[in-house]
């Protein structure tokens, strides 16, 4: 596997960029493609010792500012995130890692490896702790204000993505608000909630924050802001459970006995809520692997982040949630009596999903008679080695430079799966 690295990006750019990816090509045996201003990253790099690794650069002249607003990217054609994002479209790597702006990512990944077939905007997908393993949280932080059908976009992609890595055959998907009463949440929940109920998903209704942890749902789905919150309010409460625990066990001979029996499972425990541990989480919806890293990374979180890139792009996992989106859009098109090829058409996406919100609204309303919720069955997926460029998951936007997402999302400089 081939990963390319904005290096520009972050609080800590370049060295712990540069440390990080050095250390993922020697003990992960990755191919790094390190890309940003040669003049910054080469004095770094002499800090590390990279003979035999397979490490090179590609020099970008411009980068990206967590300060600076997301369309201001467009403008920056030589950006480390653009030049970054190109590789992976031109072939020239197999996925990308980056710890900047994640407004600035979403936009120009949209605008450079172009969009699913029928994603709007992309949502970043993490794996939070639960009870019962993990938990699939999305949006956590790529759009700020949304409507119903991003809503409804992302629960698709999530379900997609839980098929994929945790080879799940039905995910159960719940829609965050503050109530299980059909009455709560506000205007796009409200919105996006008879259409999931028509979906052929296994949707089973609002579920509250709580949910997250417990781990009665596989997927949590929710705008960027409360998720970004979400998932900050988690890592702030791993951060205050593992400094009491360490407190507590140090008070006293019984109690310290006690925390070198349990020292192995607390380390366990440590790294599960350690978000350093997973490096970083996947950017939904694009036609490419990009990963986004907390913009404070430090050099093991994007080793890790490397690492976690390499094995989604290995398992073609964007390929994959493309394929299921597209075989759920067609079952979907077909049962509300709208022309299927709004579903592959680039530039539909809009007018596929005001198509099927306005024929399930006037369902609700009684003019026509509500479709059967159709069981959603999916192609077996395809291998890599049977897998040619024409088996690629279509786009909204191509493979090549097209027109940003409309309208403009509002997004934070740095938000989590940062």
């Amino acid at each position: 596997m081939r990963i390319a690295v904005d290096a520009m990006g972050g609080d800590d750019a370049p060295g712990a960029l540069i440390e990080g990816a050095v250390a993922a090509a020697r003990d992960l045996g990755v191919s790094i493609v390190l890309v940003g201003d040669r003049t910054r990253i080469e004095p770094e790099l002499a800090k590390h010792k990279t003979v035999g690794l397979d490490i090179e650069m590609r020099h970008a002249a411009e980068e990206v500012g967590m300060d600076e607003a997301p369309t201001s990217a467009l403008r920056k054609s030589d950006s480390s995130l653009a030049s970054g994002l190109a590789a992976v479209r031109d072939g020239d790597a197999d996925g990308l890692v980056f710890a900047g702006n994640t407004g600035a990512g979403m936009i120009l990944g949209a605008h450079i490896l172009g969009r699913v077939a029928g994603v709007e905007r992309p949502a970043i997908a993490v794996q939070v702790p639960s009870v019962k393993g993990h938990t699939i949280l999305l949006d956590a932080g790529a759009n700020v204000d949304c409507r119903g059908t991003h809503l409804v976009q992302f629960a698709l992609m999530g379900d997609a993505y839980a098929r994929v890595i945790r080879h799940l055959a039905a995910p159960r998907i719940g829609l965050l608000s503050n109530g299980t009463e059909e009455t709560k949440g506000n205007a796009a929940v409200r919105e996006a909630a008879p259409i999931l109920d028509r979906l052929p998903i296994n949707y089973v209704g609002f579920v509250e924050g709580r949910d997250v942890a417990v781990g009665d749902v596989d997927v949590v789905v929710c705008d960027g802001f409360v998720g970004n919150l979400m998932l900050k309010t988690i890592e702030g409460f791993g951060s205050l459970i593992g400094d009491r625990l360490r407190a507590l066990l140090r008070k006293g001979l019984l109690r310290r006995l006690a925390g070198l029996i349990l020292r192995g499972r607390l380390r366990e425990l440590a790294r599960d809520l350690d978000p350093g541990e997973t490096g970083g989480a996947l950017l939904l919806g694009l036609n490419g692997t990009v990963v986004k890293g907390h913009g404070s990374s430090d050099a093991r979180a994007i080793r890790n982040a490397i690492g976690v890139a390499a094995e989604l792009a290995q398992a073609r996992v964007s390929h994959e949630v493309g394929r299921t989106i597209a075989a759920c859009l067609e079952v979907v098109a077909a049962g509300a009596d709208i022309p299927v090829e709004q579903v592959s058409q680039p530039g539909r996406a809009r007018r596929l999903w005001n198509s099927i919100r306005n024929r399930f609204r006037r369902d609700r309303d009684g003019e026509v008679g509500g479709a059967v919720r159709t069981p959603l069955t999916l192609p077996a997926p395809a291998t890599a080695a049977a897998t040619t460029a024409e088996d690629r998951a279509p786009t909204d936007e191509g493979t090549t430079a097209a027109a940003p997402p409309e309208p403009e999302p509002a997004t934070e400089d740095d938000p989590e799966a940062k």
